[in-house]
């Protein structure tokens, strides 16, 4: 089952376009990257999503259902702009998301102390929003998108602003969430962040989807790479596309840099290298990282760039 389906969604602004024919789905339970610059159309997506934003054509289902206010309970949100009442204490402003949300007020307490003291901010429960730092505050506005324990939580570049140890509680929390069966949807376009946690990846550039898929997937986009040190020259090796000889190693060695052609696997050349009597002293496989996927799929449009949102 889809926990989101977008069909060919267009999103609009006085000409320009932001999402254009965007089609894609999310099924049920893990961890699910939308990735892309900034401006690539991430945040209008979301929006529409939540319903916040109507599409200008196209259709969206969420949790089975056109998105709306219904069932807002099964749905956690943390935006990129932050939205705190700063008079408002911890504690208070937990309990107030729980009771929008349609909790009762007991259940609505009970889950906001056991998220402020998982978050360890049970120090500062009766301390108002404003006295907080940046990173409590962000603590404090997950918490208040967790505390109906939801089906489907949706984080908006949820990372910016947070220092490492608070990045990683944060990793923690949304690899607990998949283990609880919910489904977890977090854009960013910090690559590094969905190589640790991401299941499946869509890529988004000028509002278009570029790819979606597995990380073993997005990596195969590009050719694989070996760095070797030999005696002779390895470009007449089979699967061998490109061969760049760097610094010699000393005693008749060579450091290489490999390029394979499409569809050739390392595994290949060691087994050609053996078979032919290649004399080899070091044979390293290197893969793709996202970021360099990124690069490669959005035609040079990377992670931190692109035009601005309106």
């Amino acid at each position: 089952m889809s926990v989101l389906a977008l069909d060919g969604v267009t999103k609009r602004f006085d000409g320009f376009t932001a999402v254009d024919n965007l089609s894609f789905e999310v099924p049920e339970g893990g961890i699910f990257g939308f990735l892309g610059a900034n401006g690539a159309g991430k945040t209008t997506t979301l929006r529409m999503v939540l319903d916040i934003l109507r599409p200008t054509s196209g259709t969206l289902e969420v949790l089975g259902r056109t998105p709306g206010r219904r069932g807002g309970g099964e749905i956690g949100f943390l935006p990129e702009e932050r939205g705190l009442y700063r008079q408002m204490t911890v504690i208070e402003t937990v309990i107030y998301f729980g009771r929008l949300k349609g909790m009762e007020p007991a259940a609505a307490r009970a889950a906001a102390q056991s998220l402020i003291e998982r978050f360890g901010l049970a120090p500062f429960s009766g301390r108002k929003v404003e006295q907080l730092s940046k990173g409590m505050a962000q603590k404090v506005q997950l918490a208040s998108a967790l505390v109906t324990a939801p089906r489907l939580l949706i984080l908006d570049e949820p990372f910016a602003g947070l220092d490492p140890v608070n990045q990683s509680v944060l990793e923690e929390v949304i690899l607990d969430l998949e283990k609880t069966g919910s489904t977890v949807i977090f854009s960013t376009h910090v690559m590094q962040h969905a190589e640790r946690l991401c299941d499946r990846l869509l890529l988004i550039a000028r509002g278009r989807k570029v790819f979606q898929g597995s990380q073993e997937e997005a990596r195969a986009q590009l050719p694989a790479r070996l760095s070797l040190t030999a005696r002779a020259d390895p470009s007449r090796l089979p699967g061998v596309e490109r061969a760049e000889s760097g610094v010699a190693a000393g005693d008749g060695w060579t450091d290489w840099a490999i390029t394979l052609t499409p569809g050739a696997s390392p595994g290949s050349v060691l087994e050609a290298c053996t078979s032919t009597g290649f004399a080899l002293r070091r044979f390293e496989t290197h893969r793709a990282s996202l970021h360099e996927v990124f690069l490669h799929l959005a035609g040079g449009e990377g992670p931190g760039e692109g035009e601005a949102r309106p």
